[in-house]
């Protein structure tokens, strides 16, 4: 089979994106806020903000500043790829620091070749992460957009006027740009490749039927009624107790894979969005230096929730691609 170059991959690449970002727009359409997230803060609001619409497509703050985290890496690793020599300078080292780091512990966790497998998706998903946390701390984000001036009724105004008597500033009601992470579509979307490229892995690394047979456990329960149809009732009654146990057990298995979905978003977007929440906090309560080092806090949050979510996938890929019966060991 011929090798695609690098115009096919590109273009393919693209074609992907684009067509995820359409199935998603049809079946998952952001829904115009009644009231905007800068303005609300303490009520709850935690929509992404959507400037306009074309054809059935939202563009959003959040998708705005996800589409310049793919820029900011993709340009990163092009920067670092274009060129590369045996003796790396610049762009490349810090590429392959970034890989080589990854890679070690990727093969740690699933041995060598299961973590070269894992290693495209896995070190996405970090990067992504940890890129969007990041540059959410930048000066830039929930301050520049469209608003109104004056103190009238909001969060940000009112602590700004109870520490300056007097104050009255831009209320920022739209931010242009916003941290992704702190829109749960984004932590929702992270966690959906993260369920099916578990699910993939498993079932091509151990087969679709053996990958299965830890969620449906019905074999003894199935040999317990045949036993019991050939009236063999003595032993098909201890048969069937155990059996049921296992279709039992089974089903948890299936209900905690599926969970994941759920507790991989809530936990990204949970912890983003508090941090946030507490840098605006310290901002108006303790202005200047003494805000300083929660930004440093942010940043280690941020590579730890990056670690994380990637370190998960990683242990739950490695699981799906181990036997059930050798799990143990």
């Amino acid at each position: 089979m011929p090798k695609l170059g690098l115009k096919s991959k590109v273009a393919i690449g693209i074609f992907v994106a684009l067509l995820l970002i359409v199935i998603g727009a049809l079946f998952f359409p952001v829904p115009q806020p009644e009231v905007h997230l800068a303005a609300n803060y303490g009520a709850g609001e935690h929509n992404p903000d959507p400037f306009f619409k074309l054809g059935p497509i939202y563009f959003t703050n959040t998708l705005i500043t996800s589409l310049m985290t793919v820029l900011v890496l993709g340009g990163l690793f092009y920067l670092g790829t274009r060129k590369m020599k045996l003796v790396p300078q610049r762009f490349q080292s810090l590429c392959e620091v970034i890989v080589e780091a990854l890679l070690n512990f990727f093969e740690g966790v699933a041995g060598k070749e299961n973590g070269r497998r894992f290693l495209p998706i896995l070190a996405t998903i970090f990067l992504f992460v940890i890129t969007n946390a990041w540059m959410g701390l930048l000066p830039i984000f929930n301050v520049i957009g469209w608003g109104h001036d004056g103190t009238t009724g909001t969060l940000l105004n009112s602590m700004a006027g109870s520490i300056f008597p007097g104050y009255e500033g831009f209320v920022v009601e739209t931010a242009l740009f916003r941290p992704a992470n702190t829109d749960i579509n984004v932590p929702l979307m992270l966690a959906l490749v993260s369920f099916l490229s578990v699910e993939y892995w498993g079932i091509t690394g151990i087969g679709l039927r053996r990958y299965g047979a830890k969620f449906f456990r019905y074999g003894l329960l199935i040999r317990a009624l045949g036993q019991l149809v050939r009236g063999k009732v003595k032993s098909a009654l201890g048969g069937i107790f155990y059996g049921a146990i296992d279709v039992f057990v089974g089903a948890l298995e299936l209900v905690s894979e599926l969970v994941r979905i759920v507790s991989f978003t809530f936990r990204l977007f949970g912890n983003m969005t508090a941090g946030e929440v507490l840098l605006l906090m310290m901002a108006f309560l303790v202005p200047w230096l003494i805000a300083v080092p929660f930004y440093g806090l942010e940043m280690l949050l941020g590579a730890i929730q990056a670690l994380i979510f990637a370190g998960l996938t990683l242990v739950f890929a490695t699981l799906a691609v181990t036997p059930h019966e050798h799990e143990h060991d």
